[in-house]
């Protein structure tokens, strides 16, 4: 299975995965709409050094408990710089949460494995927590819908995971705020047919919980992005969106943290390749190798703030979608 499908896979259905071959990403000639920066061939440069061990194995249960609860009222965006910090080295693994039971028996809460999505998941819950037993109640709210069942699971990023922690008041889409006339608006299409496919059975939802209909997210086109990358927040959300295929369930294949420092702009992600752990990777590296992709092209990504909720939020029942509330900075 290639990268693209790998991270496609973990954003899709974070289900239990038995076998993967190695990636294979060919260079593509250059397209004259995309800086030669992003389009020149170049191979990706690992990162100096041994791989260490990430900043949580370390900590005792006290000490971990101590850190979540330290300085919670911080502003949030410092809060998870240091709460992703902490995972820096983490190996990849995909799908290693699920629900401790049932179509997914992951457990359903760990610091020594993550994947692209729930590194942020996780650190979201870590962040946002002013204690250390708010985490579980807060990554269910992040993760699911309402209730921690696997069919009722965020598993399309388009039609669950972003629009339903933007009405939980936990994201807000900031992608026209920094890069205003660039952002073009994009579609994601879901048919009866788009859940015939291969990839979409996979997810073994019933037919009554398949999302059907368009979703609209905004983007900022990869050969734009940047252009404005340096005035992006440290904490924002980036998400990486591919081009429109009718049997792909999703668009979005890869997420991270922005974070500035340097002079430079990094993206702090979970990379399946070529690191296969939690990094800080320049984003113009980044974005160069996935200018590359030619079996799924990259077209761009979207921005997303985090949001702190109301300090009720992780002891309240979750909200249903009309009566979710807007977030704070």
């Amino acid at each position: 299975m290639s990268l693209a499908g790998l991270c496609a896979l973990a954003l899709l259905a974070q289900a239990p995965v038995t076998s993967a071959s190695p990636a294979s990403l060919a260079p593509v000639p250059p397209a004259s709409a995309v800086p030669a920066s992003l389009s020149a061939p170049q191979a990706p440069v690992p990162l100096p050094g041994p791989v260490r061990e990430n900043g949580w194995k370390p900590l005792t249960p006290e000490q971990r408990a101590a850190l979540i609860a330290d300085q919670a009222e911080t502003p949030l965006a410092e809060r998870l710089l240091g709460m992703s910090e902490k995972f820096l080295n983490t190996p990849y693994v995909l799908s290693p949460l699920g629900e401790g039971q049932g179509v997914d028996p992951d457990p359903p809460f760990r610091l020594d494995a993550v994947d692209c999505l729930t590194f942020v998941e996780e650190t979201l819950a870590l962040g946002l927590a002013r204690g250390e037993p708010e985490v579980p109640t807060l990554l269910e709210r992040i993760r699911y819908a309402n209730t921690p069942a696997y069919e009722d699971r965020n598993h399309l990023m388009e039609a669950q995971w972003l629009p339903n922690n933007i009405k939980k008041g936990l994201l807000a889409d900031v992608t026209r705020r920094y890069a205003k006339d660039d952002v073009v608006a994009v579609t994601k299409t879901l048919t009866p047919h788009t859940w015939q496919s291969k990839s979409s059975l996979a997810l073994q939802l019933p037919r009554e919980r398949q999302p059907l209909g368009t979703f609209t997210l905004n983007m900022i086109p990869l050969e734009k992005v940047l252009a404005h990358a340096r005035n992006v927040a440290s904490g924002t959300i980036l998400v990486v969106l591919r081009e429109d295929l009718p049997l792909k369930a999703t668009r979005v294949t890869h997420l991270g943290f922005v974070v500035q420092k340097k002079k430079r702009t990094y993206l702090r992600h979970a990379s399946k390749g070529p690191y296969n752990r939690v990094v800080d990777e320049d984003l113009e590296t980044f974005l160069a190798r996935n200018a590359r992709y030619d079996k799924w092209k990259v077209t761009g990504v979207s921005l997303f703030e985090p949001r702190r909720p109301p300090a009720s939020f992780a002891a309240q029942p979750a909200p249903s979608e009309k009566s979710a509330a807007a977030g704070t900075p």
